[in-house]
């Protein structure tokens, strides 16, 4: 594969293109036998080379893309390298908005996903909410959580119990955040089975233990199911 012409070389090789040709009408409309020999196609072509030879001498150091070969090439290796050029140009200018629709893209997926990184929905304030859900979403912001946290945990012990005090599963999970055993939450207080301030202490406890927040607990819980 011959590299790419410069913009000097194309403008050359399209000059002896032009040129050659001329000489080919010239040679076939002459009955002078003299004047044929003289403007014959090989020594119109050869002169011509030669011309081309110095012109392309004077510019090939100048351009880091014109080379060796191209300079001792044929006319017709020359025009194939042109339309080489020419087709690869387009490549590289199609390809080129192709990274930049999708950079545009990739942009616009990230900023959309800032928004509301975890999908959830996020509470104007505690008084969206009833109930137990209530009374976590002020223990949450007391223990330093945002509102998109508070929709995060909001979320996710929505899916483990439904925000119960009572939920309990066959395999001895047990209140609003399904703790298991479910007397580990003893170490929140003695009334852990019954008391829904007890059972969120813990459970917000355990998740800023292993979790860090609420929204890194519920991301892990879309992923594999459980927390």
């Amino acid at each position: 594969m011959i590299p790419l012409l410069t913009r000097y070389g194309a403008k050359i090789a399209a000059v002896l293109v032009l040129a050659l040709g001329a000489v080919i009408v010239v040679n076939a409309v002459t009955d002078d036998p003299a004047e044929q020999d003289a403007q014959h196609p090989s020594q119109a072509a050869a002169e011509q080379q030669a011309e081309a030879e110095e012109a392309y001498e004077e510019v090939r150091y100048l351009h880091v893309n014109y080379i060796d070969e191209t300079a001792g090439a044929a006319v017709d290796v020359k025009a194939d390298a042109l339309a080489d050029f020419a087709a690869d140009r387009a490549a590289s200018l199609n390809s080129a908005q192709e990274d930049a629709d999708q950079a545009e893209a990739e942009a616009e997926a990230e900023a959309e996903a800032n928004t509301n990184p975890t999908s959830v929905d996020v509470p104007s304030d505690c008084s969206d909410y009833s109930g137990n859900k209530a009374t976590g979403c002020a223990m949450a912001l007391e223990r330093g959580h945002d509102l998109e946290q508070v929709g995060c945990l909001v979320a996710l012990w929505d899916r483990e119990s439904g925000w119960n005090e009572y939920a309990a599963n066959g395999i001895g999970a047990y209140g609003i955040p399904q703790a298991l055993p479910g007397d580990k939450m003893a170490s929140e207080g003695s009334d852990w089975e019954t008391n829904p301030v007890t059972q969120i202490s813990w459970g917000l406890g355990y998740i800023e233990g292993r979790y860090g927040s609420p929204c890194e607990a519920w991301n892990h819980s879309e992923e594999v199911g459980w927390y």
